[in-house]
């Protein structure tokens, strides 16, 4: 590579970095004014891929979620578990089409309602200099009850390895992603989010990648805004 383009990536890559630093900052001072309304959360994901073709391939996650800081109390509690799965069709190297459904049980945990959801979405991805760049579009409709929210969702996200720009076994990765999602529905305000994200992963082998990482989710900012921090861990298994 040379000198000119090293220091193109270097730069850009620290200008994301610094710029999801800034708001993840930004949100802890918002979090500092909000103590009473802030909730930690653990959130461990199994998902398993599977491409059936070079242009279709299917995936199914199973996803558990607890409470881990509520009420100013250190706590664990199970919330939710949830199954979805994603069938994707790849149209050309950087655009993809995905359709999944998704089942949320709260109910045996006395946590909440369960809810059915069904999703659409289109992902736009370039990669440059190793750093690969992701658009996400993602529409989604939220049975829950008699009760239906139809959610928008617009999430931009970068990964790259951390030891050069091609990810070898055994080798780590960054992930960061900034998300905006709209929630509307006929019995209540539109509510808009905002999530950040950080996340470390592990290229195992081939076949297995674990991550680990956090969260910040600012919910119905422009209604009453919820404060929460996710901590993530997940393995994703290809077979």
């Amino acid at each position: 590579m040379k000198n000119q383009d090293l220091f193109h990536h270097l730069h850009t890559n620290m200008r994301y970095i610094k710029t999801l630093l800034f708001l993840v900052l930004l949100f802890a001072g918002l979090i500092s004014k909000a103590q009473n309304d802030f909730i930690t959360l653990g959130e461990s994901v199994f998902g398993v891929n599977h491409d059936i073709s070079d242009t279709y391939s299917i995936n199914f996650t199973a996803r558990s979620r607890y409470f881990l800081y509520r009420d100013a109390n250190i706590q664990y509690k199970q919330q939710q578990v949830d199954i979805f799965h994603f069938s994707t069709l790849k149209l050309n190297y950087n655009h993809a089409l995905s359709f999944g459904v998704f089942y949320r049980n709260r109910d045996v945990f006395e946590s909440g309602k369960n809810e059915i959801r069904f999703t659409q979405q289109f992902n736009y991805k370039i990669q440059k200099l190793g750093v690969r760049y992701g658009h996400r579009f993602r529409t989604e409709q939220r049975i829950i009850d008699t009760r239906t929210i139809f959610r928008q969702r617009y999430r931009f996200a970068i990964d790259f390895p951390l030891n050069g720009q091609k990810l070898d076994i055994g080798e780590a990765y960054f992930v960061g992603a900034l998300e905006s999602l709209l929630s509307l529905s006929k019995t209540s305000t539109p509510a808009i989010d905002q999530r950040v994200t950080f996340q470390i992963g592990w290229q195992l082998t081939e076949d297995l990648k674990l991550q680990t990482g956090l969260e910040y989710r600012l919910e119905a900012y422009n209604i009453k805004a919820n404060h929460s921090l996710f901590v993530l861990t997940s393995a994703i298994l290809k077979i």
